[in-house]
């Protein structure tokens, strides 16, 4: 042991003694490395200190291709030929985004570096004082993925490497069986199966069964609200939803995961007392039984029933997960990426979800734009907490505009393996799709009273 010891005082010794004698080739010699190999080492270029990238400019692309208004951010650099894209879609005002991102965004971040994306995030969030809503959000969100799209670039790499690399190999997705009738649903459901995909989210006509009743509306007959104005009968709906996953349990099996979507149109204790009805046909989960407004009904809805919960496509602000993750009053984050502002605070939910075993499950409708949907997808392979994916399907005229869209196959969404989010914009094509400035989201009671999503 005093050999050993001494051996080493020795050693540091030399060591200090070389150091101090200003002895590279000695000190390298000592650790078993050689002055050839010390020659050879150069400076990596980041060590150097590269020359910044600045934003060089910041404009809104809107499209329509699929009929759904689509919002694209476009950043231009100061480096010829580097840019990035990122999804900005708020479809119901499409137009105030573009006003929000080419009247105000450009001006703010025009010569601004492209790779502080933490910095620029907040402090784009503030610019306003007021805290974001959905529109200057979703500018926000299609300027955040433009930024990763663009160090994706700049690295070589994926987004997804960025994040922490694959945690799987591809994302399984669900999709949507319909029809009039619970048999209607069921075959529906078969086919979906038929086509490799595991997860199905059920429903009978539109949300809350709206088009699939023969009821009359008496608000119409009065001729109150608008001609376009849809309808619901909450009781008809709250009967049919175990009806339709009976049926479809008792001819799909067992081994499919079912899911359904209440869209926070019922009653809080109706959505209790209908989930319960539930257990026995083992739901994947069931998204968003309760509006914003209501949340306090989740801690009974916790105590009344064990089905697996999905919750958050309505929520704007990042903290409002906060409270319902610590106290684990759901399962799945339910959230609309752009509407909360991007990648940057999509990766802090999944990481806090995480730390109370909630997973991921981003609402992917037709109306996010492929650059969104792709943001999405890269968010899915990195994450550990992944629960699952909506899944996409893109029409020919929506890939003529985008390309490098993700793919679908037996289920499973995967990217386009290039650097950045993988999807690019043809403007040209864009401009053939305008958008417009219709959308209805109004549904009544019978009455005529208004039904809040």
């Amino acid at each position: 042991m005093v050999k050993s010891e001494n051996n080493f005082s020795t050693q540091r010794r030399n060591a200090i003694k070389m150091m101090g004698l200003g002895s590279a080739s000695g000190l390298l010699g000592l650790f078993g490395s050689s002055e050839a190999n010390a020659a050879t080492y150069e400076t990596p270029s980041y060590a150097k200190g590269m020359a910044p990238v600045k934003i060089k400019s910041v404009k809104a692309i809107a499209t329509a291709p699929q009929g759904s208004n689509l919002i694209v951010v476009k950043v231009e650099t100061t480096e010829p030929g580097l840019y990035g894209l990122g999804c900005a879609t708020f479809t119901q005002r499409a137009v105030v985004v573009v006003t929000a991102i080419n009247s105000y965004l450009n001006d703010f971040c025009v010569g601004k570096d492209v790779d502080n994306i933490e910095d620029m995030w907040n402090s784009v969030y503030v610019s306003s004082y007021w805290r974001n809503g959905p529109v200057l959000n979703n500018a926000l969100s299609g300027l955040d993925e433009a930024l990763w799209d663009i160090k994706g670039k700049r690295a070589g790499m994926p987004v997804y490497q960025l994040l922490g690399g694959k945690s799987r190999f591809a994302i399984p997705c669900y999709t949507h069986a319909n029809g009039k009738t619970p048999e209607e649903v069921a075959d529906s459901v078969q086919g979906i199966m038929d086509r490799g995909f595991k997860y199905v989210r059920i429903q009978q006509g539109g949300y809350g069964n709206v088009g699939a009743l023969n009821d009359k509306a008496d608000f119409k007959e009065a001729g109150f609200g608008a001609e376009s104005d849809n309808y619901m009968n909450e009781n008809t709906y709250l009967k049919s939803v175990p009806k339709i996953f009976e049926v479809v349990r008792k001819r799909c099996g067992e081994d499919v995961e079912l899911l359904h979507d209440i869209h926070e149109r019922v009653q809080p204790m109706n959505a209790i007392n209908m989930i319960k009805k539930l257990e026995e046909y083992n739901p994947f989960f069931i998204e968003d039984p309760f509006s914003p407004e209501n949340m306090e009904w989740f801690k009974q809805l916790r105590q009344s029933t064990s089905v697996p919960i999905a919750m958050g496509e309505l929520f704007n602000n990042i903290n409002e997960f906060k409270m319902p993750m610590v106290n684990q009053w759901f399962d799945f984050i339910r959230v609309h990426v752009s509407q909360i502002g991007g990648i940057t605070p999509a990766m802090k939910i999944a990481r806090l979800g995480e730390w109370f075993n909630i997973k991921t499950a981003w609402h992917g409708p037709g109306d996010v734009s492929p650059v969104g949907h792709s943001a999405h997808a890269h968010i899915d392979l990195a994450v550990w907490n992944f629960g699952i994916q909506e899944a996409v399907s893109f029409s020919d005229k929506m890939m003529e505009v985008f390309s490098g869209c993700p793919t679908m196959k037996d289920g499973y969404m995967s990217v386009n393996e290039v650097p950045g989010l993988g999807v690019d914009i043809n403007e040209k094509e864009a401009a053939k799709y305008p958008i417009g400035t219709k959308s209805n989201w109004i549904v009544r009671k019978k009455d005529g009273t208004v039904i809040r999503p």
